[in-house]
């Protein structure tokens, strides 16, 4: 039986993976915020998903930069990784991380460092979504 188009869908039965990639930092606050608020709300939903961190959002890999970050009438940046961190990945890029040297012993617990590749991988996979801020 088929799911009428009228009818609201739940994750469940559109399960897909949802990559979301942000650039942005401190630099960007608005769209930073958004990439973390996309990714919480998508693991509150359900969904499989990947944050990866890039440029200037890459600091936030680091314990107690997210704490830093301030935007009014945003969800804090720590209780959203934190989110993300429970419920998905959250991968630092390998060029940006040697960029700002930080180690894989700088990062918060449960952090990766990866490159393009995985990143390829992960994108790749059918049914996957990616989401760029």
């Amino acid at each position: 039986m088929s799911t009428p188009p009228h009818a609201v869908r739940r994750l469940s039965d559109v399960a897909r993976k949802l990559i979301v990639k942000t650039t942005a930092g401190a630099d960007a606050p608005e769209r930073c915020a958004q990439a973390f608020t996309v990714a919480a709300t998508a693991v509150a939903a359900g969904a499989e998903v990947s944050l990866w961190l890039t440029g200037e959002s890459s600091w936030f890999a680091l314990p107690g930069r997210a704490a830093e970050f301030e935007l009014p009438h945003s969800a804090p940046l720590p209780d959203l990784l934190a989110a993300v961190l429970a419920g998905g990945t959250v991968t630092l890029c390998t060029q940006c991380a040697a960029r700002r040297d930080i180690t894989p012993d700088d990062v918060i617990a449960g952090v990766r460092i990866a490159g393009a590749a995985v990143f390829v991988e992960e994108t790749l996979i059918d049914g996957a979504q990616a989401l760029v801020y």
